[in-house]
C-alpha cells in the first residue's frame, strides 16, 4: 500500500526531469577580420591632397610698369596668346621713340660718311665707326620696341587662371608674378609628407586616389616627392600622377591618397592579429566555412604600423584582426570587418 502511494509521485518526477530545456549551444563570437595584402590598417599611410595641373606657371610682365587693366579673373579658361593684363605705355613709348630717333640719326651719319667716303674726303675708319654706331643704334630702336611690346601680358599656353597675384594700379617690377596659369592637361594630385613617413615612400609607389565627392577609387603614381622640405610646413611636397580618367574631374578639388602595398611586398597586419604560442607568432586563419585555425608565421619587423610578415601567411587570406586570445582551433566564428 505504501509503494503504491509513492508511485504517482515519481511519475510526476520522472516527467518533470524529461520536460527541462537542454543546456543553451554556445554563441558563436563575432571577431574582427580582414584581408592580408588590403587592409588598410596594415601600414598603408593616407593623405589628403588637391587636384591640380602637372604644369603650373607663374606669369610676369617681361618690364617693370604700373598695370592698368586685368582682363582675367581666378577660374577664367584662357587660350594662347590671349591678352590677360597690360602696363602704362606711356613710358615705353617714349624709350621706343627715343630710340628710333637715335637710330634715324646714326643712319643720317652714317649715308653722309659713306657719300665722303666715295669721294676720298674721310678714312675707312671714320666710315667704319658710323656704321658701327648706326648698327648699335638699330639694336637698341628694336629693343626699346619690343620692350613696347611687353607692356601687353599674353598667356603662352591654353588653360585656367588659378591665381591672381597683382592688381590694377599695381606697380610691379620685371618678372614679378601677376598670374598662376595651370596648363591644360594632365591633371595630379598634390600631398604633403611629413618628414616621418619620407621614407616609406618612393617615387612609383602605386596609389588609390578617392575623390571626396564620392566618385570611384581612382589609380594613381607617385611621380615626384621633393627632396627638400617646405620652408614654412616643414612637410615634402610631392605629386600622385592620375591613371585613370575621371569625369568632371576639376582643378582643386579634394582628394585622399593611400598608398597601397604592392603584391611582391611583404604583408602587414595590426599588431593585435599576433597570437603568440610558445614564443611563436601564429595567426588566425578564418576558413570559407568559418572556422579558425591557427598558422605560425615568421614576423620579419615589428613597427608602430604593424607586423610584417615574411612567411605562412599569402595575400588575399582572411585572418582575425582582434581578440585572439578568445579563439581555438576549429571554433566557428561570425567574421565582420
Amino acid at each position: 500500500m505504501k509503494t503504491s502511494a509513492f508511485l504517482p509521485l515519481l511519475c510526476a518526477a520522472a516527467l518533470a526531469a524529461c520536460s527541462e530545456p537542454p543546456p543553451p549551444a554556445a554563441a558563436v563570437p563575432v571577431v574582427k577580420t580582414l584581408i592580408a595584402g588590403e587592409a588598410p590598417a596594415a601600414g598603408a599611410r593616407t593623405y589628403s591632397g588637391e587636384v591640380r595641373a602637372r604644369h603650373e606657371t607663374t606669369l610676369a610682365f617681361r618690364v617693370g610698369g604700373k598695370i592698368v587693366e586685368r582682363s582675367a579673373d581666378v577660374g577664367a579658361v584662357v587660350k594662347a596668346g590671349q591678352i590677360l593684363a597690360r602696363l602704362d605705355p606711356a613710358d615705353l613709348a617714349l624709350q621706343a621713340g627715343q630710340a628710333e630717333a637715335q637710330r634715324a640719326l646714326a643712319d643720317a651719319d652714317a649715308r653722309r660718311y659713306r657719300d665722303l667716303r666715295g669721294r676720298n674726303f674721310v678714312s675707312q675708319s671714320a666710315l667704319d665707326a658710323k656704321e658701327t654706331a648706326l648698327e648699335a643704334a638699330q639694336a637698341q630702336a628694336a629693343l626699346a620696341k619690343n620692350q613696347a611690346a611687353y607692356a601687353v601680358l599674353k598667356a603662352d599656353k591654353p588653360g585656367a587662371i588659378a591665381q591672381v597675384l597683382a592688381e590694377p594700379g599695381q606697380v610691379v617690377a620685371a618678372g614679378q608674378g601677376v598670374f598662376r596659369l595651370a596648363e591644360a592637361g594632365e591633371t595630379e594630385v598634390a600631398i604633403a609628407v611629413p618628414e616621418a613617413q619620407l621614407a616609406d615612400l618612393k617615387p612609383g609607389a602605386a596609389a588609390e586616389v578617392v575623390l571626396w565627392t564620392g566618385r570611384q577609387p581612382l589609380r594613381g603614381r607617385l611621380r615626384e616627392l621633393a627632396p627638400v622640405a617646405d620652408a614654412a610646413t616643414r612637410t615634402y611636397p610631392a605629386r600622385i600622377s592620375l591613371l585613370d580618367r575621371a569625369p568632371g574631374l576639376a582643378l582643386g578639388m579634394t582628394a585622399s591618397v593611400r598608398f597601397r602595398q604592392e603584391a611582391a611586398d611583404a604583408l602587414t597586419v595590426p599588431l593585435a592579429a599576433i597570437f603568440q604560442q610558445e614564443r611563436q607568432p601564429a595567426v588566425w586563419v578564418v576558413a570559407a566555412d568559418d572556422t579558425v585555425s591557427l598558422r605560425a608565421v615568421s614576423v620579419a619587423a615589428y613597427t608602430d604600423a604593424g607586423a610584417t610578415i615574411a612567411e605562412g601567411l599569402k595575400s588575399g587570406e582572411r585572418i582575425v584582426a582582434a581578440g585572439v586570445h578568445k579563439l581555438s582551433a576549429g571554433q566557428k566564428v561570425r567574421p565582420v570587418k
